[in-house]
């Protein structure tokens, strides 16, 4: 009697997540070089930077000092006294209204950003965003 008990918990917690989750990814709109969270009120606590070797760097918006962006050098990150720099194109594209990187990221709305391969480099659409490079 008391498996059953535990199974019908064990099983509802699960059916709880998966819901979570699926609301989750409703909410955010992966456009190849980052993520942007939809929902008016949504925020990120930490921004991924993900380096196309497979390395991963999470930095919290709360140690956000200030970010800079520069055309010819790209968005700078700075962060807990170091600088973080995001170096590609068209980084400041408004890929819908209203949707840019940059401002993505003074808004806490970039969830993740992510380094292009050289498959994405060759395939990547004029005026949109690529991110070449991140520099730790």
């Amino acid at each position: 009697m008391n498996d059953s008990i535990l199974d019908k918990y064990v099983s509802r917690k699960a059916e709880v997540a998966t819901d979570i989750d699926a609301d989750h990814e409703e909410d955010l709109v992966d456009l190849q070089a980052f993520g942007f969270l939809r929902g008016a009120r949504d925020r990120a606590i930490m921004l991924e930077l993900r380096k196309k070797t497979g390395n991963v760097r999470a930095i919290g918006y709360a140690w956000l000092e200030r970010v800079e962006f520069d055309p010819s050098q790209g968005i700078s990150l700075f962060v807990a006294g170091q600088k973080i720099r995001i170096v590609g194109r068209n980084l400041n594209a408004e890929l819908r209204p209203n949707l840019r990187l940059f401002q993505g990221i003074t808004r806490h709305r970039i969830p993740w950003i992510q380094e292009a391969d050289e498959a994405a480099v060759m395939n990547a659409v004029d005026g949109t965003p690529l991110i070449e490079r991140i520099e730790w």
